[in-house]
């Protein structure tokens, strides 16, 4: 258990912006947001999800729409407040705990300004140990647990409450009416008790957001290049260790706002020791494949993320434009994240892309046998 403030938030917008792997929402807005909540409110208490009764009630909260939106379209700020009341209401019972249901980019905010408006704690963990770009691509929908009932809210005082027989179904219908709400909406969904979120949540994934944060924002004062630092940061946690993939000038960003989504490719013409390559990242919201002259080095559900090639910040995928320098990184996902189940809901094939998904520790063998690996993932050094 630790008080979240609005410095831990400052952090958490840097760590959530690189775990949002291109996508989640641009967190500066939510940050803000988020602050200012705490601010009014006093701060908020984040929760070891080990520490939480087995009965405990708890309410997953987000943001959903295409990302591009949000950034001329701002929340009115109590959207999220509302869709918690009526899903309580829709529930008969008072939610004890937030969680997010994704910890990548602005999702990683919004539970905190629930969390500071309603005095609730949150649990520190989420569904994906990333951002995917539907409803059912999170952990708990692979454990069975249904995201079914869930409430839409928006800046103008709608709310919508959707009972389907499945998430595919809800991702559907939610989808249609976050575009008739302007292209984004709140949402509250996939009511849990402490015993699912036990079995089926990604852990530390908050605090992990907020050590990538703090790495990158202290790291020219320790002497380190901001990609070294989060390099390190990772190998601290138990998803694994960071390996830059390249480095190079954006030469090109194609990019359609589609059915709620940011959809693309960004090109990359790589620089110094990369010079002769070319990097092509295709993204739905969330970067998805990293390719170099046709070679694909990552997939989904490992995290592709583009950063800042001097200060090592998230470029996400809104913000991609021709000219930046850039880092390409891939960090290992959670090894929840890769079961057959999960794979038939997020796996590259999922997206239209015809290749297998191959885990970073066993692409870069020699990187990982010379940093390690946690101890779930040695099978991947001898596969």
């Amino acid at each position: 258990m630790r008080q979240i403030t609005a410095e831990d938030l400052e952090y958490l917008a840097v760590g959530a912006a690189i775990l949002g792997t291109g996508g989640g929402g641009d967190p500066f807005i939510g940050k803000l947001m988020a602050q200012q909540a705490i601010a009014e409110e006093g701060p908020v208490t984040l929760l070891d999800p080990h520490e939480i009764a087995d009965d405990a009630f708890i309410l997953p909260a987000a943001m959903m729409g295409a990302p591009t939106v949000m950034i001329e379209k701002i929340p009115e700020g109590r959207e999220i407040v509302r869709a918690l009341r009526a899903e309580e209401r829709r529930l008969g019972r008072k939610a004890d705990i937030i969680t997010p249901i994704e910890c990548g980019g602005l999702n990683s905010q919004i539970p905190f300004i629930l969390a500071a408006r309603t005095h609730l704690p949150v649990l520190d963990g989420d569904g994906m140990g990333r951002a995917f770009p539907e409803l059912q691509m999170i952990t708990f929908h692979i454990h069975g647990l249904s995201s079914s009932p869930a409430v839409l809210a928006d800046e103008r005082g709608s709310l919508i409450t959707l009972e389907t027989p499945d998430d595919f179904e809800l991702e559907w219908q939610a989808r249609g009416i976050t575009i008739r709400m302007g292209g984004q909406a709140h949402i509250i969904s996939t009511p849990l008790s402490g015993a699912d979120y036990k079995r089926a949540a990604v852990f530390g994934t908050v605090s992990m957001g907020i050590k990538i944060g703090q790495a990158v924002l202290s790291a020219h004062s320790r002497g380190m290049h901001p990609v070294e630092a989060i390099c390190e940061a990772t190998q601290q946690t138990a998803s694994g260790r960071a390996i830059v993939l390249f480095k190079g000038k954006v030469s090109d960003v194609e990019r359609r706002t589609r059915a709620g989504f940011a959809m693309g490719r960004a090109t990359i013409q790589g620089l110094g020791e990369y010079r002769e390559s070319q990097l092509s990242i295709e993204f739905q919201n969330e970067n998805l494949v990293a390719m170099r002259d046709g070679e694909v080095l990552a997939s989904v559900p490992d995290l592709i993320c583009l950063l800042d090639s001097e200060v090592g910040t998230a470029i996400t995928t809104e913000r991609l434009r021709y000219g930046q320098r850039v880092v390409a990184i891939g960090i290992p996902c959670a090894e929840i994240m890769r079961s057959e189940a999960a794979l038939a809901v997020w796996g590259p094939k999922v997206f239209g892309y015809d290749i297998p998904f191959i885990p970073l520790e066993q692409r870069f063998k020699d990187y990982y046998r010379k940093y390690g690996v946690a101890g779930d993932k040695e099978k991947y050094l001898t596969a």
